[in-house]
């Protein structure tokens, strides 16, 4: 067994305008960054517009294809644009998620780690917004549970933002459990506490600024494990945000590159105990290049450790 790194060339050519943090940097850094960690590459396929329509209508689809700009940049909203190659981005990102699923349920892999961008835990169903077109990680979540028949799915966010599109577009699915931690307040606003969702499957969490990563260890064993344990779930996805991380300039919580090993870490050995290790981590925010690469890389060093 071992740890699939999935990514494509193509999601270089997603660019934002100058001076945007979600850049194409961001995904440089991690690629650079993961070079001496032994990983069996992949490259991302398309996504096949049946794997999305499990999230996005297809008036959605199309509304991105018509806006696609073929020179410039078209913005979507206050935070999100595309460029001329942010279609092909964007099915590079939701296809990767679920190569990378169906790689670590074949026995393929042990776990995988999805390094695409856009990211997509703040893409709605009809609503792109935080940087995202598709949601990746649901798609992903759906797609194990359509296609390969598993029974239940849980997805663990520890982006500094709320996963609110992941929310939205898994929370009337009693399969899939979302846990997502997150600063409050912050944007975009979501993810309190009291939403549990539909079939009581969302576990929100939140952080008050400053919260560093002692209390978010200690909140992480106290409450997520052993919610993910009574779940009991098939696989776990993860959306690996890495901006809580004391140097990024989006958010005020003080992890430490150490904190995501360990989250890591735990999730990987709640993984062993619940579905025989079964994990897909998909990159999600990160905006300091230097705090993301170190935390993206002892993130994903981790899964290669327990992939072995």
């Amino acid at each position: 067994m071992t740890t699939a790194l999935i990514t494509h060339p193509a999601c270089l050519n997603h660019v934002t305008p100058d001076g945007h943090p979600e850049q194409v940097a961001r995904l440089r850094v991690i690629l650079d960054a993961l070079t001496d960690i032994p990983l069996q590459q992949q490259l991302a396929p398309m996504a096949a517009d049946d794997d999305i329509l499990r999230c996005h209508p297809q008036s959605y689809i199309d509304r991105l294809r018509a806006v696609s700009p073929k020179l410039g940049s078209f913005q979507l909203d206050e935070d999100t644009h595309m460029s001329p190659g942010s279609i092909e981005a964007a099915y590079r990102a939701a296809g990767g998620v679920v190569r990378a699923v169906d790689m670590v349920l074949s026995g393929d892999v042990q776990n995988a780690f999805v390094a695409t961008r856009p990211p997509g835990h703040h893409a709605e169903q009809e609503t792109p917004m935080g940087f995202c077109l598709f949601g990746n990680v649901s798609i992903a979540a759906k797609h194990a549970l359509d296609h390969h028949g598993l029974k239940r799915v849980a997805i663990v966010d520890f982006d500094v933002h709320h996963g609110n599109g992941t929310q939205a577009l898994c929370q009337d699915d009693a399969r899939i459990l979302t846990i997502t931690s997150q600063q409050m307040p912050l944007w975009p606003g979501t993810g309190e506490p009291d939403d549990t969702g539909e079939f009581e499957n969302v576990l929100n969490i939140a952080f008050p600024p400053e919260t560093d990563g002692n209390l978010m260890r200690s909140v992480y064993t106290e409450t997520v494990f052993p919610r993910l344990r009574a779940f009991n779930p098939d696989l776990i996805l993860i959306s690996a945000g890495f901006d809580a991380h004391v140097d990024d300039p989006l958010a005020q919580l003080e992890w430490d590159t150490d904190d995501f090993a360990w989250l890591a870490e735990q999730l990987c050995d709640v993984a062993a105990e619940t579905c025989q290790g079964r994990v897909v981590s998909v990159l999600e925010g990160g905006y300091n290049l230097t705090a993301l690469a170190a935390s993206a890389a002892a993130h994903v060093r981790v899964l290669e450790e327990k992939g072995r």
